[in-house]
């Protein structure tokens, strides 16, 4: 894949993560329209579709008989495993506790890239990504409130599960497909998959097709679901999937920050500990990253 120079990267990290910390809250706010399996589906099939015109006049990479078992995989890590058992989990405990476990997923990818990918791993790093959970965990203990379920536990950690080993996927088989075609496809194939077991589970008649909730579907579908995991992977593509991993600890606070004013959750002292906690974990990943490439 071609390396972003790296203003590039930083104005794509800057995007990500501030498109996807508004998304926790705007998310909170469209459940009180629809269930969330139906949301899920909903909202990835119409950004996949969106992703589909860019890709089309790219038809020639699609190579659908030879990468189908691809597209399939990442569809399940990616958006079913995440977005499927996120929004069933948010049913069992608040969204700030909830997010803070799923945010152990840079933990995660730090060690399957150094698994898998065979990206540098030593005692700062590790530190680093410590570091950054802690500082996710303490701004969501300050920011929400909410009872603690194994069941959402166990859901949430799945989540971030299927979000560590689907990004190491795609950074693994970048080379053997087109990303447009990856991303495209994937929440495709996932939206189908959430729709179909939504459907099953659910009711389309308890969705509010009200102003409110129309427009934040399409928000969400199109700058956080399309151009948010087109951004994602064109970072991990073009650089350690790790670093980009540490900058997503950077996303709870934004959450929790708009939260405050969406849906007028306290700030708390812990907001800024956790903020700093964040900075020194960026910091020390950062600094190993660079000083590896300068060997």
């Amino acid at each position: 894949m071609k390396q972003l120079t790296k203003m590039q990267s930083m104005f794509i990290l800057l995007f990500l993560v501030v498109i996807w910390g508004i998304n926790w809250p705007l998310s909170k706010m469209a459940l009180s329209y629809t269930p969330p399996i139906l949301f899920a589906g909903i909202r990835t099939l119409i950004g996949g579709l969106l992703l589909l015109i860019v890709a089309l006049p790219r038809y020639k990479k699609l190579q659908l008989k030879k990468n189908w078992h691809l597209y399939a995989i990442s569809a399940l890590l990616n958006i079913i495993m995440f977005y499927g058992l996120q929004t069933i989990g948010l049913g069992y405990m608040g969204a700030g506790l909830f997010s803070a476990i799923v945010f152990i997923e840079p933990v995660l990818l730090g060690i399957f890239s150094w698994l898998w990918l065979g990206e540098s791993m030593n005692g700062l790093k590790i530190f680093g990504l410590i570091l950054g959970f802690a500082g996710v965990a303490v701004i969501s203990a300050g920011g929400f409130t909410g009872d603690i379920s194994s069941t959402g536990i166990l859901l949430a950690l799945g989540s971030a599960l299927g979000w560590g080993l689907g990004t190491v996927f795609v950074k693994k088989t970048g080379d053997r497909t087109d990303s447009i075609w990856m991303v495209s496809l994937q929440l495709i194939i996932g939206g189908l998959v959430l729709l179909a077991v939504g459907s099953g589970y659910e009711s389309w008649g308890d969705i509010q097709w009200k102003l409110p909730f129309i427009s934040n579907l399409l928000f969400i579908s199109i700058f956080v679901i399309a151009l948010g995991w087109l951004a994602f992977f064109t970072l991990v593509g073009s650089g350690e999937a790790s670093k980009v991993g540490s900058y997503t600890f950077l996303i709870p606070m934004i959450a929790i920050t708009c939260s405050s004013f969406l849906l007028h959750e306290a700030l708390t002292l812990n907001l800024i500990l956790g903020l700093f906690l964040i900075v020194l974990s960026i910091g020390f990943v950062n600094i190993t990253f660079k000083r590896r490439m300068k060997v």
